[in-house]
């Protein structure tokens, strides 16, 4: 069966694209815990047009935390498709990481977004806020599943009312959430 070609967004306006996101349902993956909660991920506009990305999530009480860099996978189309890298392991980031990161959905208003990639095995849904309204959230799943992601994988992220702040948190110095993550743990 021939597999659908997937329809990104177009013309993202990447300014009012940054800022906070918090996950508000994601496809588990072997580079987040899996008992994270309160996972968010923080977007900033670089001057050089790339965009510093800030990835968070809470493992007992611990912050565990990983930065990237993305950027525009071709300057030249209107597709929002991005490339995201990252340095890994965290502790010791030497390994560089590259991942797609295809805007499938965004809202006019800029408020939740749906994003997945081309092998169709990573799949989030965003939001500005750390809920969102169930009919919502049921159109961006309906959207994934027309797009070809096996929905039933959607697990969806605990978000605290009040997240925490990075400041007040211990943080996860040795990058363990990050080693017993790509161990399936």
């Amino acid at each position: 069966m021939a597999t659908k070609v997937m329809e990104v967004m177009k013309n993202l306006d990447l300014k009012r694209y940054m800022g906070r996101w918090y996950e508000i349902a994601s496809f588990p993956s072997r580079f987040q815990p899996k008992d994270g909660v309160d996972t968010r991920a923080t977007y900033t506009l670089n001057s050089d047009g790339t965009v510093h990305v800030l990835n968070e999530t809470w493992c007992n009480g611990k912050r565990g935390f990983i930065e990237g860099t993305a950027y525009k996978a071709d300057p030249n189309s209107d597709e929002a498709k991005l490339k995201v890298r990252f340095y890994v392991p965290p502790f010791l980031p030497i390994i560089p990481v590259t991942g797609d990161y295809w805007v499938l959905y965004i809202d006019e208003d800029y408020q939740y977004a749906l994003i997945g990639q081309p092998s169709r095995r990573y799949l989030w849904i965003l939001s500005r806020r750390t809920c969102l309204d169930d009919e919502i959230y049921n159109q961006l799943v309906e959207k994934a599943k027309e797009e070809g992601y096996d929905v039933s994988k959607l697990h969806k992220t605990p978000q605290s009312d009040s997240p925490p702040e990075s400041e007040d948190s211990p943080k996860d110095t040795k990058g363990i959430w990050w080693i017993k993550s790509i161990l399936g743990k």
